[in-house]
């Protein structure tokens, strides 16, 4: 209990860290349809395993939990275990933690409850935010990494799914201060892009928001079940309303 308070609690100061680092940048929008489509959910489970495994952990979540997303026993072990580990065990970062230290300052973060920790009222959900960080990477030789990021700029983690999306150069403008003219600030202004990736610009859109739905989906895998007992438990007091309703009135009828 006490690592997972400590995980939270790191989480969510990352998270502060990361929003305001982003300035007034506003995030996209993730396809929340993508939570329902177990298609996609399969897929983003299979990006996880391969891409962001390698360095984060996903402590509080197990293998065989996938069960939940369509995938059978067999596929589970067939095409994302890859290091001997069982089904029954969670899912633990291929990196050994001193090596992440050493490269990166500290460990990379847990990610089991990444996106729910990532919401901000103001700018949208944990999953819009994971949405638009994934797709604003670009090329940044004067970084430790060779990458930056628009919604965490001097971001620490380098583009994991550059081969992908291919390598791009962000282009910034340099405009008057609104409030001090004599000074000037870069605004951003498109991307260039330096060598192509293995999928096209709506492919690797489509393929982040399947990730990211992952992403949402394991920080609370029973959600879909929970609103589904909830609409029960709403049209049960409904009906019971009415009941109730319609019993007050009968036992009253006669009492003047």
């Amino acid at each position: 209990m006490k690592k997972l308070i400590a995980i939270l609690l790191a989480s969510l100061s990352l998270a502060g860290a990361a929003h305001a680092s982003g300035g007034g940048m506003e995030w996209d929008k993730f396809p929340k349809e993508k939570m329902s489509d177990m298609a996609a959910l399969q897929h983003g489970a299979k990006l996880f395993v391969n891409y962001c495994l390698n360095c984060h952990s996903a402590a509080y979540m197990r293998y065989n939990r996938l069960r939940d997303i369509g995938l059978s026993e067999a596929d589970i072990k067939n095409n994302l275990l890859f290091a001997g580990e069982k089904v029954g065990e969670t899912m633990k970062a291929s990196i050994d933690p001193k090596d992440a230290k050493a490269w990166f300052g500290a460990n990379p973060p847990d990610l089991t409850v990444i996106a729910r920790s990532r919401a901000d009222g103001s700018k949208g959900s944990g999953a819009d935010y994971l949405y638009t960080y994934m797709r604003t990477f670009y090329r940044d030789e004067s970084k430790a990494t060779g990458w930056n990021n628009l919604a965490f700029p001097n971001v620490g983690m380098p583009h994991v799914l550059w081969e992908l999306q291919g390598q791009r150069a962000a282009k910034f403008d340099e405009v008057a201060d609104p409030h001090d003219h004599e000074k000037k600030t870069h605004v951003f202004a498109g991307y260039e892009q330096l060598t192509p990736g293995k999928l096209t610009e709506r492919q690797y859109d489509d393929a982040v928001a399947d990730l990211v739905a992952y992403l949402q989906w394991m920080g609370e895998p029973a959600q879909a079940q929970r609103f589904q007992l909830g609409v029960i438990v709403l049209i049960f007091l409904l009906f019971l309303t009415v009941f109730a309703w319609r019993l007050n009135a009968s036992y009253w009828k006669d009492v003047k």
